[in-house]
């Protein structure tokens, strides 16, 4: 039959509270036990062994004369010494029996207060924890005292709530523009249905020119579910790394491209050293090389020239795309790789002709988050009126035995100055 125990009998102080007494008279029995047993072999210690004596008296001359019927108990003195340390082990023991009562009464009180001192700063990580829900994540125990395990575990625990609030900001901001960017083309669509498409007296002009525009809007939303996905799938641990051409990603990148570009009237420059090997993803790299000719090829002025290089320099490869469209300011330089940011967004409209506004969504974030999970980085050269460089430097795996690698990625643009 299980008994159902009382809340306060089934937490960790009631434990350490019985524990620490129970080890607390193991001890003193032991102890006791052990002093008991000791003195029993030293002292050797018997009951009193007594014996019946006849009384006698002494007359006035000196004789003895037997009491008939009298007689007394008497004991040799080696029986008494041993009767006297018999009773005293008695009494030592039953003392002892009182006193290890007593003691664990004590120390289960003791035990009590201890422990609660103990795990009080159990219970501020638990109230905190409580408090804390999913939709605000502000909350810190900030556990101040001695750095000792305790505050090693709070600590750690705000480090965790730090980074998951961090986490459930970035996602929730990451919905938010994603929900943004997807309204506007599900707008575009809807209009053109409700007025053009929805209607069979339509002519057949605005029917064609409303499925045109219907489709751009369908474009748009699947380069943002894809860029949704490359970025989900990037940030898995499901993929295994392998040793990557990055001449032949950039190639296959340049034919596909290309046709794209001559719609512009674009010249695409191949310059492919061979030979760079990183370790990484090849999809992923080419989704990467993939963002940034989609950039150039829509961004660069009509008739100019768009280069795609691939090389090596101090231990590190390389990828560049280089195009002559508006570039960027020099402050929109760090921000165009956060998710959803527009270059020149917070500028008058006047000026945003001027700094080149690229569009809004995933590419270039998914660009610097690919390099960066292959222990690398991106970064741009820009000039306003002039155009603009991303450079995707990797660490090369192909180095050999005079190449060392630097610590960090060379900064200046590895395609040299424009002419």
């Amino acid at each position: 039959m299980n008994l159902k125990r009382p809340p306060w009998a089934q937490t960790i102080r009631f434990r350490l509270t019985v524990g620490y007494s129970a080890a607390l008279i193991a001890l003193s029995a032991l102890l006791l036990g052990g002093v008991y047993v000791a003195l029993s072999q030293i002292l050797e210690p018997k009951p009193l062994d007594q014996i019946e004596v006849q009384k006698y008296w002494k007359d006035a001359h000196g004789e003895f004369h037997l009491k008939p019927g009298q007689v007394i108990q008497a004991a040799e003195l080696s029986s008494v010494q041993s009767a006297v340390n018999y009773q005293t082990l008695q009494t030592l023991r039953n003392y002892s029996v009182a006193g290890m009562g007593v003691l664990f009464l004590v120390s289960l009180g003791t035990g009590w207060w201890l422990s609660g001192r103990v795990l009080r700063p159990v219970r501020r990580i638990t109230a905190t924890a409580q408090e804390i829900s999913a939709t605000d994540l502000s909350r810190r125990i900030a556990l101040e005292g001695p750095r000792d395990e305790l505050r090693n575990l709070a600590d750690t625990v705000d480090g965790m709530l730090g980074r998951l609030e961090t986490a459930f900001l970035t996602q929730r901001q990451l919905v938010d523009d994603a929900s943004h960017e997807l309204r506007n083309p599900l707008a575009v669509i809807q209009a053109n249905v409700d007025a053009v498409l929805a209607h069979d007296d339509t002519p057949p002009d605005d029917r064609a020119q409303a499925t045109a525009i219907v489709g751009r809007a369908i474009q748009r939303m699947t380069r943002l579910v894809e860029d949704l996905l490359a970025s989900a799938r990037r940030s898995s641990p499901a993929f295994v790394d392998a040793d990557v051409d990055l001449a032949t990603i950039a190639g296959e990148a340049a034919e596909e491209y290309e046709l794209l570009a001559a719609d512009r009237e674009l010249h695409v420059v191949r310059r492919l050293s061979p030979g760079p090997i990183a370790a990484g993803d090849a999809s992923a790299l080419r989704r990467a090389v993939d963002n940034l000719l989609s950039n150039a090829v829509r961004l660069a002025r009509g008739g100019s020239e768009l280069v795609l290089a691939v090389g090596s320099r101090n231990g590190w490869a390389w990828i560049a795309v280089r195009d002559e469209g508006p570039g960027i300011a020099p402050d929109d330089a760090d921000r165009v790789f956060d998710r959803f940011y527009r270059a020149g967004q917070q500028q008058p409209p006047a000026t945003v002709a001027s700094t080149g506004q690229r569009r809004a969504g995933l590419g270039l974030a998914i660009v610097r988050q690919i390099a960066e999970s292959h222990g690398g980085t991106v970064t741009l050269h820009s000039e306003l009126g002039i155009g603009t460089t991303f450079v995707i430097w990797l660490p090369e795996r192909s180095l050999t035995s005079t190449t060392r690698r630097s610590p960090t990625p060379p900064e200046e643009d590895p395609l040299g100055p424009r002419h």
